[in-house]
């Protein structure tokens, strides 16, 4: 009984890579390995390391401290750079180290909301006590005391496989700030529709707009018609692509009428001639912007008129 409801509870977990965000609109954001977040670990751990040389190099230099406290100094003077660094760089970079900005990675809150400023500090807080305090330990092995680094070193072992065997790859502050790290999402930019090559018949004419035909739309208006266009690409269904026919006869008479176009557009031409506006009218817009007119929309005209 027990299995099954394991297993249960499994099938109804949404995907790993899934964030669910207040929206309600489900966002697939890749979870950032244990290798990527070590790598920027490391960056960030340099990063401030060489910060602490060129303070301790200062402080030399102006014989402020003695050679036998210079380790002590050096040890305090580090937790107060990486503390601040870490907590501060996440907090104006939006979840984002200058080592997960390298590696292109990211803190996200669990739950897909906001993040806030006690789950940034919390996370980095508890990464003292996972990695950087024991790690001191182990460092500063005392023949005295081996079963304190021994406690030290297994406890860093733990701390390192628990994101091995977490879901989200989430380490204890992680946990118990309600965030994981994503892979930055790789913007693609679609391919622009008035660039694309349209195979026209050698029997069929180019359709021909005036610029007095073209004044009658704006920006709004053309990019309505883009996502139309883009539509297309998609695979319809025999319903679907009866009442996408419809709506693009519909949409040509309405242009046509608008324009002034009087020459009727044939069923097999009417995808075609759509494709032949957008091109003009995005041409003449741009046109028109050079000159400093931007046209927002069909309303544009009578604004003007009205002013």
């Amino acid at each position: 009984m027990i299995l099954r409801l394991k297993k249960k509870n499994r099938k109804n977990r949404p995907p790993r890579n899934e964030l669910m965000p207040p929206e309600g609109v489900p966002l697939t954001l890749p979870i950032a390995g244990v290798g990527v977040r070590v790598g920027a670990q490391i960056t960030d751990i340099t990063i401030t390391f060489m910060a602490l040389v060129a303070i301790m190099i200062l402080l030399a230099m102006l014989n402020i401290t003695s050679p036998q406290t210079m380790i002590a100094i050096g040890a305090l003077l580090f937790f107060l750079i990486r503390v601040p660094y870490y907590v501060l760089a996440e907090l104006v970079w939006n979840g984002q180290t200058l080592g997960k900005r390298i590696l292109k990675i990211k803190v996200v809150s669990h739950d897909g909301g906001p993040l806030t400023t006690h789950a940034l500090v919390l996370r980095n807080m508890m990464k003292e006590a996972e990695v950087f305090l024991p790690g001191t330990l182990v460092l500063m092995l005392d023949a005295s005391s081996p079963l304190a680094s021994l406690g030290a070193l297994v406890w860093i072992l733990i701390c390192l496989l628990i994101p091995v065997f977490d879901r989200y790859r989430r380490r204890l502050g992680d946990m118990m700030a309600g965030t994981h790290v994503i892979h930055l999402p790789v913007p693609v930019l679609l391919k622009d529709l008035a660039s694309e090559p349209r195979m026209i018949s050698l029997n069929r004419k180019e359709f021909v707009f005036l610029s007095h035909q073209l004044d009658h739309y704006g920006a709004f208006e053309l990019q309505t018609l883009e996502g139309l266009l883009r539509a297309q690409n998609t695979q319809p269904t025999s319903d679907g692509g009866a009442q996408r026919n419809k709506t693009i006869a519909a949409i040509v008479e309405k242009i046509r009428k608008k324009i002034g176009y009087a020459n009727p557009v044939p069923p097999p031409d009417r995808l075609r001639f759509l494709q032949a506006f957008y091109k003009a009218q995005r041409e003449h817009l741009e046109q028109r912007q050079l000159f400093g007119d931007r046209r927002e929309n069909k309303h544009y005209a009578n604004n003007g008129e009205d002013a």
